[in-house]
């Protein structure tokens, strides 16, 4: 059907080179040359359907779930595909190393202590006030207000129901926050007057982690909040989700933990007794990995394949190292007081990166195709890394079997 921004559905031969030998009939086929996404209803005939793409890789999203479709490659849907069914393609980010950051403005000179993404919002909250900031491309930056003035010391992203759900919390107070487009906020309130630090979201849970407590808690719409106990009495600073697992460290400790369900938790161990204040998950091939960084100023790593059981690992050079994060194939840690940061592919072996200034680079999040970083020195410092986009994206989708063998 020829190179198209816009693909519409076609009965002939798709674009893609790729076709799959159980296909019965084509249900959509196009090309992103200009636009990196494309959405429409596309009909099935009640069984899967196969996926392609040449050229360049897409994740293509059928009924609400996402597939990873590399380049040349065909993936089968999990669930069958009927009539109505909405459908996205889109292109992806190429897996360009993060060596580089270039710096951005923030909204004014707050102490910006942590930054999420979701939903097609950068979402940062101030440590020092009720000061907090949104952006919709990662480099520039626009001021809002949350609900009360607040240390606010951690912000995620979740989707409860259909809603997009922004959450923060904060220090020395049982104040939260949430927000469900990221720009505005509605209080709300944590089970107990703690200093609430860490805050993750994942399998329909918001779970928040307390310094110097065994306090945790969580919530399933990011307004009201349950009580939860930390195995011990830590100064629990960093907790993420992933592949079923809720996993938090602790400061000053070999302290760790994990729930499988975020509201019991149990122990853990680091490999070392530091200041682990950052932890994330990433899927490395097919591998689950999860990420922590500590701010001792030592090269301390450490990585987990299980969320239970820690190995060391080493950092590419000594700094504080205090967030972390995954996204499109890399690993990033930023540092407090320096421009050395670090990237790894594997969560193991590190690379040094570089900060554009020696700030107090506190929190870094990925969305969109771009790494993103706040800092919580007072200045209008930011800094992002841009991958680029992979097109064009030639792609196929096809009518499989209408019963899965």
């Amino acid at each position: 059907m020829g190179q198209s921004t816009f693909p519409v559905p076609s009965s002939g031969s798709s674009t893609s080179t790729v076709l799959p030998v159980n296909a019965s009939s084509v249900i959509l086929d196009g090309s992103l040359t200009s636009a990196s996404t494309y959405t429409t209803t596309v009909n099935g005939n009640g069984g899967i359907a196969y996926l392609t793409a040449t050229d360049n890789p897409a994740t293509i999203t059928v009924g609400g779930t996402a597939y990873s479709v590399p380049a040349n490659t065909v993936v089968a849907t999990t669930a069958v595909v009927g009539s109505g069914v909405s459908t996205t393609v889109a292109a992806t980010y190429a897996q360009t190393a993060p060596a580089t950051f270039t710096a951005s403005t923030m909204p004014n000179g707050a102490l910006w202590r942590a930054v999420a993404y979701g939903n097609g919002y950068f979402v940062s909250v101030s440590y020092n006030n009720n000061g907090g900031a949104y952006s919709t491309n990662g480099t520039s930056w626009t001021a809002s207000t949350l609900s009360s003035s607040q240390r606010w010391s951690g912000v995620t992203y979740g989707l409860v129901s259909a809603t997009p759900t922004y959450v923060a919390v904060s220090i020395g107070t049982n104040a939260g926050t949430y927000s469900t487009n990221g720009t505005t906020w509605t209080a709300s309130t944590m089970p107990s007057l703690s200093d609430w630090y860490g805050v993750t979201y994942g399998n329909g849970k918001f779970v928040a982690v307390a310094q110097g407590t065994t306090a945790g808690a969580y919530s399933t719409n990011g307004s009201s909040w349950t009580a939860s106990t930390m195995p011990s009495s830590s100064t629990w600073y960093g907790v993420a989700y992933g592949n079923g697992y809720y996993v938090a460290v602790a400061s000053g400790t070999t302290a760790g933990a994990y729930s499988t369900n975020g509201t019991t938790w149990t122990a853990s161990t680091m490999p070392s007794s530091l200041s682990w204040y950052g932890v994330t998950y990433g899927l490395v091939g097919t591998t689950p990995t999860y990420v922590a960084v500590q701010g001792s100023a030592t090269t301390a790593g450490a990585y987990s394949t299980n969320g239970t059981t820690w190995t060391a690992s080493t950092m590419p050079s000594s700094s504080t190292w205090q967030g972390v994060t995954y996204g499109n194939g890399y690993f990033v840690a930023v540092p407090n007081g320096s421009t050395a940061g670090a990237y790894s592919s594997n969560g193991i072996t590190w690379t040094a990166s570089t900060l554009p200034s020696s700030s107090q680079w506190y929190s870094v999040t990925y969305g969109n195709g771009y790494f993103v970083a706040t800092q919580s020195s007072g200045t209008t410092a930011g800094a992002y890394f841009a991958q680029t986009i992979a097109m064009p994206v030639n792609f196929g989708i096809y009518a499989g079997p209408t019963t899965i063998n």
